[in-house]
């Protein structure tokens, strides 16, 4: 339904996500996180969705979070203390349900992307963005370090261009986002619907419980000293390699021909 705030359309094993609040520049207000969290919840129950892509309506793809929800929060009688932290908890359990999410989330940026929108896209597993795309963590600019896109934003990009961001406020373009890594590539925006599916095709082609350990793995792997990530990434190994579909896999490579993957 158009007046949905989150529309979600799956083609094939391919959710698409699209904030739709484009009067507000599809702002991270208290309904948009709460819809974002039902759906999340209900597609990492779903083994027939493989890929999440993520996007908005009109003209940006997200400006952060609701400045007039946050001004109104104020007027509470501790000046708006316990509604921030709640906003802020509420904010980052969406975050950390894109990394628990059993499926890859693919970022589709157009526009603007800023403050907790820099942080979606830097939290997603992957991001195409339009070439004229502009990503900002610009909080300072009004007196609001950006503290919690922060930690999405330095895991992804070198900690001297993060600092510079988040402290001067200024917006970097998807050109300089691709030579972060911030996102994988940018394209025009003519071309952004169908490079976005394209990939998220590539992906939904694996075998997906295959992709649901990687994912998995991946992040954990990441934050261990080398030696354990070796010892833990072993046993993620085995555990594939006990896969019916796996051992279809390669003998399917080895006889040339499709897998036959149920």
């Amino acid at each position: 339904m158009g007046d949905d705030i989150l529309l979600r359309n799956d083609t094939d094993a391919i959710a698409t996500l699209t904030l739709n609040a484009p009067k507000s520049l599809n702002a991270l207000s208290d309904a948009m996180l709460a819809a974002l969290q039902s759906q999340f919840e209900s597609i990492a129950a779903d083994k027939s969705i493989r890929v999440v892509i993520l996007k908005g309506a009109g003209k940006v793809f997200c400006a952060g979070h609701d400045l007039k929800e946050m001004t109104a929060g104020r007027q509470a009688a501790d000046g708006g203390k316990a509604y921030f932290a709640d906003l802020f908890d509420r904010c980052a359990a969406v975050m950390l349900m894109i990394r628990a999410l059993p499926q890859p989330v693919i970022a589709q940026a157009h526009g603007i992307a800023t403050a907790a929108g820099c942080q979606l896209v830097a939290t997603c597993d992957m991001a195409v963005a339009a070439d004229d795309t502009g990503f900002g963590v610009n909080g300072v600019n009004i007196g609001l370090f950006c503290s919690t896109p922060m930690v999405a934003l330095s895991r992804n990009i070198p900690t001297k261009q993060a600092f510079e961001m988040l402290t001067t406020g200024q917006f970097i373009t998807a050109g300089k986002a691709v030579e972060l890594g911030l996102i994988n590539r940018s394209v025009p925006l003519a071309d952004l619907d169908t490079a976005t599916f394209e990939l998220a095709q590539k992906v939904a082609e694996k075998l997906g419980a295959a992709v649901r350990i990687g994912k998995q793995a991946y992040y954990n792997q990441i934050e261990m000293p080398l030696e354990e990530a070796y010892q833990y990434t072993g046993t993620v190994m085995v555990e594939n390699m006990m896969f019916r579909d796996t051992a279809e896999g390669i003998a399917a490579f080895l006889e040339k021909r499709k897998p036959d993957w149920g």
